[in-house]
């Protein structure tokens, strides 16, 4: 059973809440000293799009190896579990989070409480169990850092609309109790806004592809306190994981055959393929 949460605290007015909201934003460009330190431990607690951020190319994965490229390691613990809603998390937050003693806890929900229709979660309810998941991290000791869902589909899309109201009670908590916020929603619809094609970031509208992840990974690690020149460095340090990026291609059979000749005898089905396209990259480097 959870403890009832507190009331949220009077709201300050609009513009004062930009204001704030800016300071403790991913934009925060003026953080002196980072939030996460080396040796500490980081539990990542979300749904599917965190749990796929434990692959290679991943948004957690990269956050990790981005904060060694600046001398900071750190003990990721990913905690994202495919479906989860608010009313989800609230639940397990005792032994996947709270049992773990970590640090720091990010915080990434909101998705799946407005795009499963049928299993969704109202505002009212979002807010009282995101409130309460913050209260009882922070009464052990856990910092928060609060991250805020990415869009559903496009960005006019009538979920992505929906998700606003909870975004922006996500901004406004920010802001209250001064939590460190990776809007990466905002961050989402300025690139997109750019460059309309949503797929780029990922691979079915919601759940990200490596530039979507990227995208994730910058928000956090400048949540975490690091500035432009040690996020180019994490940028720079990215280009060289390995199995971070799938390109396929899909061919004709005669396509098919002809890149076998071309690869040569020993090539005979699509893992010798695959190794002969990968040799070939690999001599041009």
């Amino acid at each position: 059973m959870t403890s009832p949460s507190r009331p949220l605290p009077f709201l300050a007015p609009p513009l004062l809440i930009a204001l704030m909201g800016t300071f403790f934003s991913t934009g925060n460009a003026c953080a002196q000293e980072l939030l996460v330190k080396d040796g500490q431990t980081v539990v990542f607690l979300g749904d599917s799009i965190t749990a796929g951020g434990a692959k290679p190319g991943g948004y957690v994965t990269l956050v990790v190896k981005g904060l060694a490229a600046n001398g900071v390691k750190i003990t990721a613990l990913n905690a994202g579990v495919s479906g989860n809603t608010s009313v989800d998390m609230l639940a397990r937050l005792d032994n996947d989070v709270l049992a773990k003693k970590p640090d720091i806890m990010t915080l990434s929900c909101g998705v799946n409480d407005v795009w499963h229709v049928l299993h969704g979660v109202p505002l009212d309810q979002y807010r009282t169990n995101m409130t309460t998941m913050i209260d009882k991290a922070q009464a052990a000791k856990i910092n928060v850092v609060i991250l805020t869902p990415t869009l559903i589909k496009e960005a006019d899309s009538t979920n992505s609309v929906r998700l606003e109201a909870y975004n922006d009670f996500l901004r406004a908590l920010a802001a209250q109790r001064q939590i460190p916020l990776a809007d990466l929603n905002a961050d989402m619809r300025a690139i997109i806004k750019t460059n309309p094609a949503i797929p780029c970031l990922t691979t079915d509208g919601v759940h990200m592809a490596i530039r979507g992840n990227q995208m994730m990974a910058e928000g956090v690690l400048r949540s975490f306190g690091l500035n432009q020149a040690q996020i180019n460095k994490a940028r720079e340090a990215w280009l060289d994981l390995p199995d971070t990026s799938l390109v396929e291609v899909k061919l004709t059979l005669r396509q098919f055959n002809q890149l076998l000749g071309t690869a040569g005898s020993s090539a005979t089905n699509q893992a010798s393929l695959d190794a002969f396209v990968k040799e070939r990259i690999l001599k041009q480097q």
